[in-house]
């Protein structure tokens, strides 16, 4: 009789191919769990935890219907009534009560941060079809740059963000969470960059044909550099309206 081929390695295999791809996904200049700022930080952490503990609930839902599956006479002893009540609620309800409560406390650091932590620059975030163009208004109001945003590193700077045709989302995966631009409403986001960089930005509200173009990038510089970029920005916002 022939020996049949040992399978086995095939979903170990399937595991060390998929295991790297799954680690690459996690950082990336526009990945949100390689955050580099305080409030994208205290987001990546809500979403970790969110995933061990759904991790937990289906490593045990798969673990009873292994049970049930390999030991037909597993469970019998207990009623439907009461696998309804073990399974439906002690089971999943704890986890969730805790995944509730640190998202709860998640929200109230950021809430709390943004109230604490003083603003040291304002920048306006204007979308259109299909482009965003930055203002400064704590330099003068005809000061922009178009697809790049430049700000310190280090300190807070408060987002206005607005829109001149349709909603609009503001996301900077790596610095924060995403805010709509609504056309004719104003809304806010605060941003905080550790350290100086590149860090991606795009929409995230489908838009129309250009949605997927309309990505920006955000320059952190030090205090020096950052007051000299302005500094560029406004001889060339002068030298325009001679």
């Amino acid at each position: 009789m022939k020996k049949r081929p040992d399978s086995r390695w095939v979903p170990r295999l399937a595991l060390a191919l998929v295991w790297p791809l799954g680690l690459a996904g996690c950082s990336g200049d526009l990945s949100a769990l390689d955050p580099a700022g305080p409030y994208a930080g205290a987001i990546a952490d809500l979403w970790w935890l969110m995933l061990a503990g759904s991790t937990l609930i289906f490593a045990l839902v798969i673990m009873l219907f292994g049970l049930v599956l390999y030991r037909p006479g597993f469970g019998r002893s207990l009623s439907p009534r009461h696998w309804m009540l073990f399974g439906g609620l002690l089971l999943p309800v704890p986890v969730l009560l805790a995944l509730m409560v640190y998202g709860m406390a998640k929200g109230e650091y950021l809430i709390g941060a943004w109230q604490n932590e003083p603003v040291v620059t304002r920048v306006e975030a204007h979308a259109s079809m299909w482009n965003w163009e930055f203002r400064y208004p704590d330099v003068g109001d005809a000061v922009s740059s178009t697809g790049i945003l430049h700000v310190p590193a280090g300190v807070v700077v408060e987002v206005s963000a607005t829109s001149t045709d349709v909603i609009h989302s503001f996301w900077i995966p790596r610095l924060a969470g995403k805010i709509d631009a609504i056309p004719g409403h104003t809304t806010r986001l605060r941003i905080k960059a550790d350290t100086p960089g590149r860090y991606g930005g795009v929409c995230a509200e489908y838009c129309g044909t250009g949605h997927a173009a309309m990505s920006f990038t955000v320059e952190a510089h030090p205090p020096g550099a950052y007051r000299q970029r302005l500094a560029e920005l406004t001889n060339a916002a002068a030298g325009a309206t001679r």
